[in-house]
């Protein structure tokens, strides 16, 4: 019986991938094998040492220790992609909310009173401070070309805008799905430089922390409209105010309200709502808990942010899990080990990242305790586990 602790509310139908007969899950367990979670923040918790896998039901993992959780060989996965649609749709209303001035013309109708006469004749007259533009013609930079940079720069495509994108490390994958007609920057500067709208996505890492800034600010076109649903802190949001309060900027667009942007009049905040729809929380629990569970139940590996992607179809026989250093000669003794209590492989896979490597074995017997020690007892293992043996 595999045990899960939920340290915020699962969806359902997440919850509904693991098995009752072979997975406990609640949100009181002392020694669970897996975590699932959203944006609890796990940095100050102390994390139970049966834990093999932490499950974020989201892309960031910023909420999660990620480093320490490689160190003791805990495999961290996230969903990335799940929730791409919502938040290329919130992208596209912020587009649309900018362009045509909609938070403003909406206070300024929520302000009117008297009696209907009244209100239409004030509707006449103030409608003209709320001119806006169109979308069709205009460019759009896309900083990061994932799965929900793609999404976007194709939708805004298909509604007649130029795109641009940026990402040095696009993935094939990512490449294949964007439209041929997105155009490509050599960098920030570049993009920065050529698009009227600006959106990113992208995580909040030392290297992108305000990657808008107030010099970049000054490479932008006039009236340009900066858009973040990614993390708070990509853009100097004191850089963007004076530029909004300069006329440099025509508005910003954000999922992150504060004190300093919430009543600016050019500036439009939402309370992070960028993942915030039914679908999305149903396709990032289902994600998770998938990746989870056939990690817990065959070891194998997909969407982790700490370790390779390894898939090995089960054979038959009984399967051990090593994860460890990436360091020389690990195969070799592991094998040896192997032998040593009489075991036969019959397929094996090894996949490294970086500092930590995963070895999949399939053997003929179930190992006995002296053997799976063996080989825990390796200087650079991190953890052994057997599928398929007592468990």
């Amino acid at each position: 019986m595999h045990k899960i602790l939920t340290l915020n509310n699962i969806s359902v139908a997440g919850l509904d991938r693991l098995p009752r007969d072979s997975f406990e899950i609640a949100s009181e367990i002392t020694h669970p094998d897996a975590i699932l979670l959203r944006s609890y923040k796990m940095h100050e918790m102390e994390i139970p040492k049966t834990v093999k896998a932490i499950g974020r039901a989201g892309a960031g993992v910023n909420n999660i220790p990620v480093d320490r959780m490689t160190e003791q060989g805990v495999v961290v996965f996230n969903a990335p992609g799940a929730n791409s649609n919502a938040v290329k749709e919130l992208v596209l209303a912020g587009m649309l909310m900018a362009a045509r001035n909609i938070g403003q013309a909406w206070a300024f109708s929520k302000g009117l009173s008297g009696e209907d006469a009244e209100i239409n004749k004030a509707v006449e007259a103030g409608k003209k401070n709320f001119v806006g533009f169109e979308l069709p013609g205009r460019t759009l930079g896309v900083i990061g070309l994932g799965a929900i940079g793609v999404r976007v720069a194709n939708a805004a495509h298909a509604l007649g805008m130029n795109v641009i994108g940026y990402d040095p490390t696009i993935t094939v994958r990512s490449a294949w799905q964007l439209s041929s007609d997105i155009k490509q920057a050599l960098s920030v500067d570049d993009l920065v430089s050529r698009c009227d709208f600006i959106t990113f996505h992208v995580p909040l890492i030392e290297s992108t922390k305000h990657m808008i800034n107030a010099e970049r600010l000054k490479c932008m076109k006039k009236n340009s409209v900066l858009l973040n649903f990614a993390r708070s802190g990509i853009i100097d949001d004191e850089a963007a105010v004076a530029a909004l309060d300069s006329g440099k900027l025509y508005a910003y667009i954000c999922d992150f309200p504060s004190n300093l942007l919430k009543d600016h009049p050019r500036c439009i905040t939402l309370p992070h709502l960028g993942a915030s729809t039914a679908e999305a929380e149903e396709n990032c629990a289902v994600m998770v808990a998938d990746q989870v569970r056939s990690y817990l139940e065959d070891g194998n590996i997909t969407n982790s942010v700490n370790f390779p992607e390894i898939n090995l179809p089960r054979n038959g026989g009984h399967r051990i899990a090593v994860v460890n250093s990436n360091v020389p000669n690990m195969l070799g003794q592991i094998s040896t080990d192997l032998a040593e209590g009489g075991l036969n492989i019959i397929d094996m896979l090894n996949k490294s990242r970086n500092d930590v490597a995963v070895t999949l074995i399939d053997v003929d017997a179930a190992p006995d305790e002296a053997t799976l020690q063996r080989i825990e007892n390796i200087k650079g293992v991190l953890s052994v586990r057997c599928m398929g043996c007592s468990e």
